[in-house]
């Protein structure tokens, strides 16, 4: 449905310019909910911007249902966002205006009449789950309310692309939630392809099937959102799964000089196996569980143990091979936690 290839921005300055987005190259199918993860001025808002042109692409191509965005003229472009609709972190709602008269906006815009009108905002208030904030303004809301409303604001056109910025980073755990339960919702009931950015891991593995980590301007992975946080490759995607933080002092280990300390990851059935118990059983060595976590990425588990081995140098080394010939990720670190 959406194709991005070989996207560039770059914004200029006195000294020449910024290049904000450099040889981005994507493909979001239809359905999907994709996940574009990135820190703060990595450039994933000016990335989802380009895609309905708030933001004008320096070079490149943003092909939706085959046209090419980047060369469409006003009238165009103004008939490709009705297939588009946009909620950000700060809900921009009009506040002299009640929730009715909020989500009806954009239908006013598009000449709907009144009977329409009226029949589409209840509709959406019904879909919002806000049915009895109708005339409510924004000073009656709470945050959660507020962005439900601006949902239903951009879903008024019927598109068939909603993008999400930083929909749920001015909210609370429990209203993220909420928030983002009602979006996988409508993704499933009303077969709209969501593109969200975030800087929150938590949003990532709850909802999006696809995730895209963006690291000063450049996608440094990309793919199943369970492939790719279960077996980083990049620096900055592993700073996305803090799961087991370690910061070990040589001198709590019994033995640290003979010590091999490992992260093993594991995923999905393995982690109901006892396979620490087994290479301790078959392999003659000790195995010291100094940290570990549990977790899940759309419902499919996966996990981290930090573990001291200590043995002979090859029965430690057996045992790390079986662990790998198992499937599981086994990469040793240093005392401080940090990989070799």
């Amino acid at each position: 449905m959406i194709s991005i290839e070989g996207l560039y921005k770059t914004f200029l300055d006195t000294e020449g310019g910024i290049e904000a987005l450099k040889d981005i190259n994507l493909k979001i199918e239809k359905g999907d909910i994709f996940g574009i993860i990135g820190l703060s001025g990595a450039g994933k808002s000016t990335l989802i911007r380009c895609i309905n042109r708030l933001e004008e692409p320096t070079k490149g191509s943003i092909i939706i249902d085959g046209k090419d965005v980047v060369n469409l003229d006003k009238n165009q472009l103004r008939d490709m966002r009705r297939n588009i609709g946009m909620i950000f972190q700060h809900f921009n709602l009009l506040s002299r205006k009640n929730c009715k008269e909020n989500i009806a906006f954009p239908l006013k815009i598009m000449k709907y009449d009144k009977e329409q009108i009226e029949k589409r905002v209840d509709e959406l208030l019904d879909i919002v789950e806000l049915k009895d904030k109708k005339l409510a303004y924004p000073s009656q809301l709470s945050g959660g309310q507020k962005q439900r409303v601006a949902i239903a604001r951009a879903l008024a056109t019927k598109p068939k692309i909603l993008l999400c910025d930083e929909a749920t980073s001015a909210l609370d755990p429990n209203t993220t939630a909420s928030i983002l339960k009602l979006l996988k919702n409508i993704n499933k009931t009303l077969g709209i392809t969501i593109v969200l950015i975030t800087h929150q891991m938590e949003v990532i593995k709850e909802i999006c099937n696809k995730v895209a980590v963006i690291s000063n301007g450049s996608i440094v992975e990309q793919g199943n959102t369970y492939n790719v946080f279960s077996k980083p490759s990049h620096e900055i995607t592993k700073s996305f799964l803090k799961d087991v933080t370690l910061n070990i002092d040589k001198d709590s280990l019994d033995d640290p000089e003979n010590t091999k300390l490992v992260r093993i990851t594991f995923f999905d059935h393995k982690a109901k196996e006892p396979l620490i118990y087994k290479i301790i059983k078959n392999f003659d060595v000790e195995a010291n569980i100094l940290s570990g976590k549990m977790s899940s990425i759309q419902g499919r588990t996966y996990g981290n143990l930090v573990v001291g081995l200590r043995g002979s140098n090859g029965n430690v080394k057996d045992a790390i091979d079986y662990l790998k010939d198992e499937g599981l990720v086994v990469e040793g670190l240093k005392h401080n936690g940090s990989s070799n």
